[in-house]
C-alpha cells in the first residue's frame, strides 16, 4: 500500500512540473513589444515602482517588488485593501503602478485603479484576460497565460502563479541588464546573511596596521620568529628600501628552515619572493578561490606594490566566505 501511495505521489509531482512548465512555455510565445514598453516606463519612472495585488497574486506581488527593490529599483507592494483605507496616500505622481490579477476582476483592485486614472499615474497591468476591468484600465499590458492549473480541482492558483512569478523575474532581470547593476551595488542592499558574506570585500577583512606582520627583508631570523608569533596570522611579509612587498614567510616555511640549519640567515635570503597578492577592492569570495586554487592559507593585501594589509584563509571562513 506505502509503495501505491509513493508512486501516486510522484506521478501528482511530476503533472505539477509538466502543468507549469507548460504555463511558462506559453508564456514564451506572449511577450510582445509591452514588455518593453514596460521596462522602459520603470528605467524612466521617478518614483518607486509600486506592486499591487489580491490572494496569490499579492503574494507574488510582494516577491517582485522585493526584487526589484533589491537590485536597484526603489519599489513597494501595496496592499488593495489598506489602499482603500487611507494607504493610497502613499502614492504619488511620481510612481508607477503594477497591478497583478489572473483574471483581470480583483474587485479589491478597483480603487486603485481608479486612483490611478484620477492622478494620471501610470500602470501596467498583469492578467490573463485582454478583455478584464483591469486590462482595459491599464496603460500597458503584460499578458499571463491562459493555462490550466496543476490543481486537480482547476482551481487552487498554481500554474498561474508560477507564470506570474516568471515574469516579474524577467522584468526584474531586464532592469537589472538596464540599468546596468553590479555586485557592489547588490551588495549594498544585502549586508546580512549569506550574500553579505559573499559580496565582502577583502578590505573589510583584511588585518592592517600594526596588526600586519611585515618587516625589512635584511629582518633576521629572531626577529621574524617574534613578529610571526606576536601577530599570530601565521606569516610574515617582507619590505623592500621602497616598501614594496618583495617577499613573505608562513609557519610552515619557517620550520623548514630549522630541518635545513638557515636559522642564522636575512629574511631576503629565505622569503618567497614576489607573493601572490590581492587588492583591497577584490570580493572576499574571488580570494577564497585564489587561495583554495594556489593551496595557500595566507595572502597579502598591495596598493601600488606596498602592503597595507594581511588576510589568512580563517578570517574568510569565520565570515561564511566559502
Amino acid at each position: 500500500m506505502i509503495n501505491k501511495l509513493q508512486n501516486l505521489d510522484i506521478v501528482n509531482a511530476i503533472h505539477t512540473i509538466d502543468c507549469e512548465i507548460s504555463a511558462i512555455n506559453e508564456l514564451k510565445n506572449l511577450l510582445d513589444d509591452n514588455l518593453s514598453k514596460t521596462l522602459d516606463l520603470i528605467e524612466n519612472t521617478k518614483g518607486r515602482v509600486i506592486l499591487s495585488g489580491m490572494g496569490k497574486s499579492g503574494h507574488i506581488a510582494k516577491k517582485i517588488a522585493a526584487s526589484l527593490a533589491s537590485t536597484g529599483t526603489p519599489s513597494f507592494f501595496l496592499h488593495p485593501a489598506e489602499a482603500s483605507h487611507g494607504d493610497l496616500g502613499m502614492v504619488t505622481s511620481d510612481d508607477l503602478i503594477i497591478a497583478i490579477s489572473n483574471s483581470g476582476e480583483s474587485k479589491e483592485l478597483i480603487d486603485i485603479l481608479n486612483y490611478s486614472k484620477r492622478f494620471d499615474i501610470k500602470l501596467v497591468a498583469i492578467t490573463k484576460n485582454p478583455d478584464s476591468s483591469l486590462a482595459k484600465a491599464g496603460d500597458i499590458v503584460l499578458k499571463l497565460p491562459n493555462s490550466k492549473e496543476a490543481c486537480p480541482l482547476g482551481l487552487a492558483p498554481t500554474s498561474s502563479t508560477t507564470a506570474t512569478l516568471v515574469l516579474g523575474d524577467i522584468i526584474t532581470v531586464g532592469m537589472i541588464e538596464r540599468r546596468g547593476f553590479s555586485k557592489a551595488q547588490f551588495n549594498q542592499r544585502h549586508p546580512g546573511g549569506k550574500l553579505g558574506s559573499i559580496l565582502q570585500k577583502v578590505k573589510d577583512l583584511m588585518h592592517s596596521g600594526s596588526d600586519m606582520p611585515l618587516l625589512s627583508e635584511n629582518a633576521l631570523f629572531d626577529e621574524i620568529i617574534l613578529e610571526m608569533t606576536s601577530k599570530r596570522l601565521g606569516c610574515v611579509g617582507f619590505v623592500n628600501e621602497k616598501g614594496e612587498l618583495s617577499g613573505m614567510l608562513t609557519d610552515g616555511d619557517l620550520r623548514r628552515c630549522l630541518k635545513s640549519d638557515l636559522k642564522n640567515s636575512k629574511a631576503c635570503e629565505i622569503m618567497t619572493k614576489n607573493p601572490i597578492t590581492v587588492e583591497k577592492e577584490m570580493f572576499a569570495a574571488q580570494a577564497i578561490k585564489i587561495m583554495n586554487d594556489k593551496k595557500i592559507t595566507n595572502i597579502f593585501v598591495v596598493e601600488n606594490k606596498k602592503p597595507i594589509g594581511a588576510i589568512h584563509i580563517h578570517d574568510l571562513l569565520k565570515q561564511g566566505v566559502a
